[in-house]
């Protein structure tokens, strides 16, 4: 058999004309920074650039002079400044995500929201939200909803398997029934708690947002994201042997069974904190990927750490969209990425069957 890592590298005939890795990554990654500090100054208070990047850089470093008001420096750094990095951590852990997953079971529509993992999760933290446990704080919630996040993924897994194989299309519909039937499960559980505060911010916390974002919500995101993220990242060969069939892994020695629980455990703890501190954000990891592999190629070498980038910005930017289209409302930052999803998947699943009619 061919090494994958080698096969990697023929995988489409234009590779060697696209941007250099190293200049495409970095280039985007200023973009991250330079949108940072854009996001956070634009909002119904409307801050100069320059402003809040002087104000970051004093509270940070205590330098500079400060010129600007009080009410200028709360906004920038207790509420706008915390939300973008937010929405920075989960964007990268969702599409890294997304990633894993579709390399995993060879399949491009997968991701957390479709395979059932976005509504496992939402069951957990929904509980442990309505149920009032104030134990364990925000940790509590990150481990109820990874609980709930494997659960969806294992069954979407469990009634996709047929004669010990995995058939991609089947799981991709098993997943679409796993999140209605949880997140019936989960709607059930809100209008049961009889609690309408409760119910109104469950609600718009299942549609995603992020304005639950507080400097001290962003530890276990980050930590999560930094551990689980290299950890793929150093598994990328494996997972690339993956795309070549379980036949090519098992003869490499990556028992693919193995792998794909090892990936699973990983991607539901990526998706639950997201899903734990920012609510039900569907299809970042749907459609990030795949401009990742437009970008790169499909090593996931590359494609993964692209992906964060990408999804990175891809949320940063549908959070100032959500936030100011109508001003001073907010909506829900799931109507954005759906919005951008939706028809992607539709694209996808269309172009899927006409494969298989066709083959």
């Amino acid at each position: 058999m061919t090494d994958p890592t080698v096969e990697a590298k023929t995988w489409s005939a234009d590779e060697r004309r696209r941007l250099p890795f190293g200049f495409v990554l970095a280039g985007l990654g200023f973009g991250v920074v330079l949108s940072v500090v854009v996001a956070v100054a634009i909002g119904t208070a409307d801050i100069a650039p320059s402003d809040a990047w002087r104000i970051a850089l004093n509270q940070l470093f205590g330098v500079g002079d400060p010129s600007w008001s009080g009410a200028q420096e709360r906004i920038v750094w207790d509420i706008r400044l915390p939300r973008a990095l937010l929405a920075v951590l989960v964007g990268s852990s969702l599409a890294v995500s997304g990633t894993a997953l579709q390399a995993m079971v060879r399949n491009p529509m997968a991701d957390p929201t479709i395979l059932g993992g976005t509504s496992g999760a939402g069951v957990g933290a929904v509980l442990v939200l309505v149920l009032g446990i104030r134990i364990g704080g925000q940790s509590a919630l990150s481990l109820a909803a990874f609980a709930g996040c494997l659960f969806g993924f294992g069954l979407s897994f469990l009634l996709a398997r047929s004669n010990r194989r995995l058939s991609p299309l089947r799981l991709v519909l098993a997943g679409i029934a796993v999140s209605y039937l949880l997140s019936a499960v989960t709607n059930m559980v809100i209008f049961m708690s009889g609690n309408d505060n409760a119910l109104n911010s469950v609600l718009f916390w299942m549609l995603g947002g992020l304005g639950r974002a507080r400097w001290d919500n962003l530890l276990i995101p980050t930590v999560v994201l930094v551990v689980a993220g290299a950890t793929l990242i150093g598994m990328a060969r494996p997972i690339n042997a993956l795309l070549f069939g379980d036949e090519t892994a098992a003869s490499l020695g990556m028992p693919p069974d193995a792998l794909r629980r090892r990936l699973l455990v990983i991607v539901a703890a990526l998706t639950g904190v997201s899903v734990a501190i920012a609510g039900g954000v569907g299809f970042v990891g749907l459609v990030v990927p795949h401009a990742a592999r437009i970008l790169t190629g499909a090593d996931n070498r590359r494609v993964l750490p692209l992906a964060a980038v990408i999804g990175a910005l891809f949320l940063l930017w549908a959070d100032v969209l959500a936030r100011t289209l109508i001003a001073p409302g907010e909506l829900p930052i799931g109507v954005i990425t759906a919005l951008v999803g939706a028809p992607v998947f539709a694209f996808l699943l269309r172009s899927s069957l006409q494969r298989k009619e066709a083959g």
